[in-house]
């Protein structure tokens, strides 16, 4: 197993990316995820506090109830282009593995400040070395920092418009509706 944290989130032409890059090496795991989970390890990583809890923080509290903690996370398997991970939990002296999908996996793994593994298998295989310089955007109209999922979606909603692409603005702003409605 490789121990890897998460370098960033973004958001490609066919949707978010988390990428998790080696503590102790120079490979990097994209894995594509759905908005809500963007959103759910975004606002842990930017340390932003909802008023009410999202799915993840209720499934903590719930799990801080029963006293009952992730030790750590494995992405452990990659089928037909999908990966699948494991949740490994300790409850009343005994450690338990639940499967379950990346995006969740890694969102709770950050609230409970727990280590994030990935195969070596699927490392050496999906992993790609990407430079930092290649995650940051390179263009003038480009935003140079990381941003928020809400930021970085506006800003290619605004983007989209100017470059009349208008098909793409259109996905942008429906997901953008959707993303800020589930708030």
């Amino acid at each position: 197993m490789i121990a890897v944290k998460i370098s960033q989130i973004s958001l490609s032409n066919m949707g978010f990316v988390v990428f998790l890059k080696e503590q102790e090496g120079q490979l990097t795991l994209p894995i594509f995820i759905g908005a809500a989970e963007a959103q759910a390890i975004a606002f842990v990583l930017e340390k932003v506090k909802p008023p009410r809890p999202l799915t993840h923080d209720l499934f903590k509290n719930l799990m801080d109830n029963l006293e009952c903690r992730i030790k750590r996370v494995e992405v452990c398997d990659l089928k037909e282009n999908t990966f699948y991970a494991k949740l490994f939990l300790e409850w009343n002296g005994t450690e338990i593995g639940l499967d379950s999908r990346p995006s969740d996996a890694i969102a709770l793994a950050l609230r409970f400040s727990a280590p994030i593994f990935v195969e070596d298998e699927i490392m050496a295989s999906a992993g790609m070395l990407i430079k930092e310089e290649d995650q940051t955007p390179k263009t003038d109209t480009e935003p140079k920092k990381k941003l928020s999922p809400v930021a970085f979606l506006k800003h290619k909603l605004d983007r989209a418009v100017t470059e009349e692409r208008y098909e793409d603005a259109a996905k942008f702003r429906d997901e953008l509706k959707r993303l800020t409605n589930s708030n």
